[in-house]
Order: C-alpha cells, then sequence, then structure tokens
C-alpha cells in the first residue's frame, strides 16, 4: 500500500517538475511530458536539499541517495518509468536498400572483370580514385571551416511505451511525469482574468466618472481601429488609381508596412515607397549590363596590351644591346662633321675668306712658318733630353 505523499515529497516533485529539464512526445495517444534519470539526478544534487542546514544533515549526499528517494518517489506515482521503442522503417524502404545492395554488388563484379583484362584501365582508375580521394578531403576542410553551414543529423523517431519493471535507475532511462501542478505565473494570470471578468459584469455599479472615463477611451480605441482600417483600404486604392493612369509603370504605395508583419511603430516607417517599371527601367539595366561587360573586355584588353608592351620593351633591349658597336662609329662621324663645322665658322667670323697675296708675301709667310716648325722641334727635344 502507497501512503499519500509527504509536504517535503511534494516539494522536491515540484522542484523537479519545474527545473529539470524535459521533452514532450506522444504516448498511448496522449501527449506526455518525460525527463532522463541522470539529468533528474544532478539537477536534485544541485538543489538546497544537497546542502547542510544548521542541526540538520543534508538530504541528498551522493548519487545513490537521489536514486533511493526517486524510487520513493515513483511509488508513490508522481511519474512512471518508460521504454523507448525506435520506429521501424517500411517495407519498401529495406525492399529498395537490397536492390541498392544488389546493384552495388554487380557493379563491384564488373569493376574486377575490367581490372582482369588490362594494366592500362587498373592505372586509369587508380588515378581517378586518387583524384576523388582529394576532391574528398577538399570537401571535408571546407565542411571543417567555421563559416560553411553544417549538414542537419537526421534524428531516429522513436515511441513510448509503459515499462514492466517500474524502478528508478540512474542513466538513460526516460520517465514521464504524472504529477502536473500548477505553476505560479499560471495562477496569477488565471486570477487577474477572472477578475476583469467580475469587474466588467459590475460595470453599472462604477461610480459615475469611472463610467464616463472608460466611455471615451472605448470610443478612442474604436476611431483608432476604424481609422487604421480605412487607412489600408485607401492606400490600395490610391495604389490602383497611379497605377491605372501611368499605365502599370509607377508604383506609388503610402505605408506600405501597414499591413505588414512589423511592430506598432515599424507599421508607419517608411512614409511611403515609389518604383518605375518602364522601358527607361529596363534600358537602365541593359546600359548597365553592358557597361560591366565593357569594364570586363576592357581589363582583358588592356592586361593583353601590357603583355605585349613588355615583350616588345624585352625586343628593343636586345635590339640596343647588338647596336652598341655601330653607335660608336656613328659618334666618330659625327664628332668629324662637327670639327668641319667649326672650321667653316672660324673662317665665317674673320671676314675675309679670299684675299689677293703677291709672291713675295707668299715667300716670306713661308719662311716664317718654316723657322716657327724649328723652334717648336727644338723645344720638344730639350725637355727629352733632360728627362732622360
Amino acid at each position: 500500500e502507497v501512503g499519500e505523499p509527504f509536504k517535503e515529497e511534494k516539494a522536491v516533485a515540484k522542484y523537479l517538475r519545474f527545473n529539470c529539464p524535459t521533452k514532450s512526445t506522444n504516448m498511448m495517444g496522449h501527449r506526455v511530458d518525460y525527463f532522463i534519470a541522470s539529468k533528474a539526478v544532478d539537477c536534485l544534487l544541485d538543489s538546497k536539499w544537497a546542502k547542510a542546514k544548521k542541526g540538520e544533515e543534508a538530504l541528498f549526499t551522493t548519487r545513490e541517495s537521489v536514486v533511493d528517494y526517486c524510487n520513493r518517489l515513483l511509488k508513490k506515482q508522481f511519474f512512471h518509468r518508460a521504454l523507448k521503442v525506435m520506429k521501424m522503417k517500411p517495407d519498401k524502404d529495406t525492399k529498395k536498400e537490397k536492390e541498392k545492395g544488389k546493384a552495388e554488388s554487380g557493379k563491384e563484379e564488373e569493376k574486377k572483370s575490367k581490372k582482369e583484362s588490362g594494366k592500362d584501365e587498373k592505372t586509369k582508375k587508380e588515378k581517378e580514385k586518387e583524384k576523388k580521394k582529394d576532391g574528398e578531403k577538399e570537401e571535408c576542410k571546407k565542411d571543417e571551416t567555421p563559416g560553411t553551414p553544417k549538414k542537419k543529423e537526421t534524428k531516429r523517431k522513436f515511441k513510448l511505451e509503459p515499462h514492466e519493471d517500474q524502478v528508478f535507475l540512474d542513466g538513460n532511462e526516460v520517465y514521464v511525469w504524472i504529477y502536473d501542478p500548477v505553476h505560479f505565473k499560471t495562477f496569477a494570470m488565471g486570477l487577474v482574468l477572472v477578475i476583469a471578468v467580475i469587474a466588467a459584469t459590475l460595470f453599472p455599479l462604477w461610480p459615475a466618472e469611472m463610467r464616463v472615463g472608460v466611455y471615451y477611451l472605448s470610443v478612442g480605441a474604436g476611431c483608432f481601429v476604424a481609422s487604421i482600417l480605412l487607412l489600408a483600404v485607401a492606400r490600395c486604392i490610391l495604389f490602383l488609381i497611379i497605377w491605372l493612369i501611368t499605365g502599370g509603370r509607377h508604383h506609388f504605395w503610402f505605408l506600405p508596412n501597414l499591413t505588414a508583419d512589423v511592430g506598432f511603430i515599424d507599421s508607419f516607417r517608411p512614409l511611403y515607397t515609389h518604383e518605375y517599371k518602364g522601358p527607361k527601367a529596363d534600358s537602365k539595366k541593359e546600359e548597365k549590363s553592358e557597361s560591366k561587360k565593357q569594364q570586363k573586355y576592357d581589363s582583358e584588353e588592356k592586361s593583353d596590351s601590357e603583355k605585349k608592351e613588355e615583350e616588345e620593351g624585352k625586343t628593343e633591349g636586345t635590339r640596343n644591346s647588338g647596336t652598341e658597336g655601330s653607335g660608336g662609329e656613328r659618334h666618330s662621324d659625327t664628332d668629324s662633321d662637327r670639327r668641319d663645322d667649326d672650321r667653316s665658322q672660324h673662317s665665317s667670323g674673320n671676314g675675309n675668306d679670299f684675299e689677293m697675296i703677291t709672291k713675295e708675301e707668299l715667300e716670306q709667310q713661308t719662311d716664317e712658318g718654316d723657322c716657327e716648325e724649328e723652334e717648336e722641334e727644338d723645344t720638344e727635344s730639350r725637355p727629352s733630353h733632360g728627362k732622360s
């Protein structure tokens, strides 16, 4: 015989009910909440009953003590043990899997026969396998990067059934709640709702000032709701008028977010939106696409021209290196030309290019020139003797 639960047991069960993590599922056609035994034990070890008070010992000291206490709660029908039963796949899926297995086995046999046929095919397949492995490694690396989204893990479906052995065990065992106390918040909300209903029914007994204030408040709320409905209709009519006049080119919305699923303030933002959907808009889009294409082509042409310029610069460098010798001969020719030009300039500076000279003057000039040459030879020979 199971007696009635004590106040302490009710308090512990209530703490577990609202603090232990629970999940909901269907069991025998009913919606139930269940929890896992190990999490319940951890929850009670962190509770106030696991701390010793003055002059009293702690109720929960070890995991075994928590398990014994939970067995008491189970016997007093706060919860009961359940069994997880995995849902089996239908026969169609099993047949498909068998067919896939047969097809894969046939493909493997064909591969073996091809391998035996020639060594060249073996090398090709090995290369393809290596490429596939490299691709799989790269995909794995991409999946490991923090920015890439991970694949969702498929959860296996299961259902709960009542267990034959009603015992509390510390582990991954599943226990379904029978005890369902009313939370304080729900109790408070229900109490406020009941008081509001009673106050509304006693409206004729309210003071006159309160009744007048409530009347004006209700009229103001009704006017506000009516104005919003009228605005919603008027904005649609305005959109249709502008759309028909412009032949569907101009789309003008007044308060576009008025009926959208947003907050109260955001429903009045922005004040209006305007879109032009005509031939010019299409032409602008085409021009933008063409400009983008031209930019791409220009960039490609620039890259090609830069390459050609680099090649031409290289060829010019080689030509300059080969023509350095001929450049020296050209410099010598230009020097001789420059000297002739200087002489012509000196002769033109004297002003008398041709003069009449007698034979006696010519003989005197030749004698003076021979004397000057002999003196210059004597001066050059003297210092050479001194140095020797």
